[in-house]
């Protein structure tokens, strides 16, 4: 029952008060586990990243991504929601008016979360016309010349200066026509 509730659990963001980040998570999960609303809030996460200390260059340092803020991976419903905005340090939901807005696929990509993303079909072939999303050549509109569908690689043609160039893109970044 748990793994099917949590394949439906979405991630959120949490505005916390600086430098409570971690209390939030530590609160969030104890109440989670004295409550029993282990079939509703999964994870709970402070997205840190690690450099290097410029007055120490072989000391390897933490800092957080994002300061205020803490990912929730959760079922919204009433339970859940109260028990996450009534949280000690807790501000409220990023979204419209304090609603819980889920993070879309690309956004958790662009937090290095692509273990949790399902991979969309590769349902484009050869000769297809597509648009790619994101990187050096945003916006672009290519034609496929070949896919390879076990790597997740395409080769398409875009117009540079003026002439077609082929060029290897992930399947990811690119939408069909």
């Amino acid at each position: 029952m748990t793994e099917d509730r949590r394949k439906e659990a979405k991630w959120y963001v949490v505005h916390t008060y600086s430098g409570h980040e971690n209390k939030v998570k530590a609160t969030i999960e104890k109440m989670v586990e004295n409550r029993g609303n282990v079939d509703d809030i999964f994870e709970v996460l402070v997205p840190t990243e690690n450099y290097v200390d410029k007055n120490n260059p072989t000391k390897i340092k933490t800092r957080k991504s994002f300061p205020g803020y803490v990912l929730v991976n959760m079922i919204v419903d009433d339970e859940s929601w109260y028990l996450v905005r009534n949280t000690r340090g807790v501000t409220g939901f990023v979204g419209p008016s304090g609603k819980p807005i889920a993070l879309t696929d690309r956004e958790l990509k662009s937090l290095g979360m692509t273990e949790e993303i399902v991979k969309k079909p590769m349902d484009i072939e050869e000769g297809d016309r597509v648009i790619v999303m994101y990187g050096a050549f945003k916006d672009a509109v290519a034609d496929v010349i070949s896919v390879d569908k076990k790597a997740r690689k395409l080769k398409i043609l875009v117009d540079i200066f003026g002439r077609q160039q082929p060029v290897d893109v992930d399947f990811d970044t690119i939408e069909k026509l």
